[in-house]
């Protein structure tokens, strides 16, 4: 289907949400000719830096190259006078971020966690063979199409690597993704990182989904480093991990920002053993012994997704993805947005809570 890059071919339905450190709009547009939602990022490179000029570039490079059908395709990008707008396949429950702050605020349910990682292991699968690291692992980079299927983003960071050494800087402006980093890329140490921090970080955001926030959330960035790099695997909050007034050896109640009230379903719900070795596996200190993207997509908790018969999306309620037939209402709310290259200024970003590339930094949000 031939999506032009024209700004006249997109009817401008609503705000999702904000990206790029809040710099930037991602609209909910349809197509005008064939009637097909899509998300429209919206850059104002008037005031973007040369680092951000490259990142975004960097973006649509990579989005352009990678075709699989677990990350995110690239439709088309245009600019209009100094706006910059890149083209997406609207992406119906939007990020596992917006999942976990609007409808699941204690973790995602097990078997929903069970399908999304099998997807992204699938798409890591694929970027690393290619000779690829994502370098951006999160649960906002983790969109869910309306069929239930999951799709990576965040492809501003995704780097090559040579087999023969490993890389050893990190990506522009990481700070904001510190607490999913691998030790090995903290440590900035001559031995490098590889591929393999993307399995620590897939480990981290297994967390993450679980239990509704990532783990150090609240810890100090020194504290976090000195942990990791003693060796501290985070792991899954349930009744075998997490205990009601009692000091677990992990973090203060406060500290993980759970209830101290025992009807909490953190005392007592139970992960799956093999969602526990999972965790373990993903986020060991040494790189060397954690598995493989291929070797995950073998372990029996990814394996177990073959047998389930019913739809993720029955799982997914209350959450309602976006959709042809529940856009009108939304667009009916909105006047026409016109002339929104000067508008973006007035425009309130939390008129639909769908973030691209939601991203957490220590005790506030953006």
């Amino acid at each position: 289907m031939n999506f032009e890059p024209d700004l006249k071919q997109y009817t401008m339905c609503s705000v999702l949400g904000s990206c790029f450190s809040d710099r930037a709009v991602v609209f909910l547009g349809k197509h005008n000719n064939s009637g097909n939602l899509v998300a429209l990022k919206n850059f104002n490179l008037d005031t973007m830096s040369k680092i951000d000029c490259q990142l975004i570039q960097d973006e649509v490079y990579n989005t352009r190259q990678l075709m699989h059908s677990n990350i995110i395709p690239y439709i088309t990008s245009f600019l209009e006078k100094s706006q910059l707008y890149v083209v997406f396949p609207l992406m119906g429950y939007g990020s596992c971020r917006d999942l976990l702050r609007n409808h699941f605020i204690e973790g995602l349910p097990e078997t929903v966690i069970a399908f999304i990682l099998r997807d992204v292991i699938l798409g890591l699968e694929y970027i690393h063979n290619k000779g690829l690291i994502h370098r951006a692992i999160k649960a906002s980079h983790i969109l869910i199409r309306a069929d239930g299927h999951a799709c990576l983003s965040g492809l501003r960071n995704i780097c090559s690597i040579d087999k023969r050494s490993n890389l050893h800087s990190l990506p522009l402006q990481s700070a904001n993704n510190l607490n999913w980093f691998s030790p090995e890329m903290l440590e900035q140490n001559l031995l490098g990182y590889n591929e393999k921090s993307d399995i620590y970080s897939l480990g981290i955001t297994a967390c993450e989904l679980a239990n509704g926030f990532v783990p150090f959330a609240e810890t100090d960035t020194t504290l976090m480093l000195t942990q990791k790099v003693k060796g501290l695997i985070p792991h899954l909050l349930d009744c075998t991990t997490c205990y009601p007034y009692e000091d677990n050896g992990y973090q203060s109640e406060e500290a993980i920002g759970i209830d101290s009230n025992p009807v909490s379903s953190v005392y007592t719900r139970m992960f799956s053993e093999s969602f526990h070795n999972l965790v373990e596996q993903c986020c060991q200190k040494v790189s060397d012994t954690r598995p493989s993207a291929t070797e995950l997509l073998a372990h029996n908790f990814t394996k177990q997704v073959k047998k389930f018969n019913f739809k993720v999306t029955d799982l997914l309620r209350p959450a309602v993805p976006l959709l042809k037939s529940n856009v009108t209402e939304i667009s009916d709310d909105l006047a026409s947005v016109s002339g929104i290259s000067q508008q973006l200024s007035d425009l309130d970003l939390l008129a639909y809570s769908w973030d691209f590339d939601y991203t957490e930094v220590a005790s506030e949000n953006y």
